[in-house]
């Protein structure tokens, strides 16, 4: 597990079942992982393939659900191995909600989780999911 500042963390599925006390939610984005949570964990499952392009819905979705829920908790974004997927979904939410510019959320995501790997065409992806957040999307399908 691997903090990214004061609210967001990236883990894996073992993270997961069994997050730190200071972590209250956790969005597993492992396609292939099913988990059981503490009671006390505020939990969603948001599907991406692993090594895969993510799909626009569900980068959106995964940031929707992060900036709903991470000013009350201290939130933890996991996949199988905490490197690829979890770590594309957070530098997205960065991108997308914080503001910052997609080569800067890269450098503190990678600089706090050494190792991680962004997952194919974000750079791009994120740039859909930022006009899906302004109402500004055209294509239904993505």
């Amino acid at each position: 597990m691997h903090m990214i500042n004061k609210r967001l963390l990236v883990g894996n599925v073992e993270d997961a079942k069994n997050p730190p006390p200071q972590v209250s939610a956790v969005l597993m984005v492992a396609e292939e992982q099913n988990v059981t949570v503490p009671s006390r964990i505020v939990y969603a499952k948001i599907p991406l393939k692993e090594f895969g392009e993510p799909a626009a819905a569900s980068l959106y979705e995964a940031v929707e659900w992060i900036a709903a829920h991470v000013a009350d908790n201290r939130l933890m974004v996991c996949c199988r191995v905490g490197m690829g997927r979890s770590v594309s979904v957070v530098i997205a939410y960065l991108c997308c909600v914080e503001g910052m510019a997609y080569p800067d959320a890269v450098k503190l995501v990678l600089t706090r989780r050494p190792g991680g790997t962004p997952l194919p065409r974000l750079q791009e992806i994120i740039e859909d999911v930022r006009c899906r957040r302004q109402g500004r999307h055209n294509s239904p399908n993505a």
